[in-house]
């Protein structure tokens, strides 16, 4: 049996995200989550320019756990571009602790 999974502190979103090529209905292309984790995960590495210890922090994680969400995160988002997929975020679960400050 798994280890439960530890509560993460996410930017809240309005709902759930869906990114996807243009011209192309949604019912005709293959869709890939992307977790909500590894999007904050990658907002602030990425975006926000934290080291993955800083982001760790941030997101009350370890920083083994941000290096594997944003290895997963970035190999989910470059798949999607490749293969023209969607993209989807779905707005959180119950192993998240989300909050809307902006961070």
């Amino acid at each position: 049996m798994p280890r439960p999974k530890k509560h993460r502190h996410c930017r809240q979103y309005a709902g759930d995200l869906v990114f996807k090529p243009r011209s192309i209905p949604m019912s005709l292309l293959e869709t890939i989550p992307l977790e909500l984790d590894e999007l904050e995960a990658m907002r602030l590495c990425d975006q926000e320019g934290l080291d993955q210890t800083e982001a760790g922090d941030r997101m009350g994680v370890s920083r083994g756990t941000v290096q594997r969400l944003l290895r997963s995160g970035r190999s989910k988002l470059v798949g999607a571009l490749l293969s023209n997929a969607a993209i989807v975020i779905n707005r959180g679960d119950t192993h998240e602790t989300l909050h809307s400050d902006s961070r």
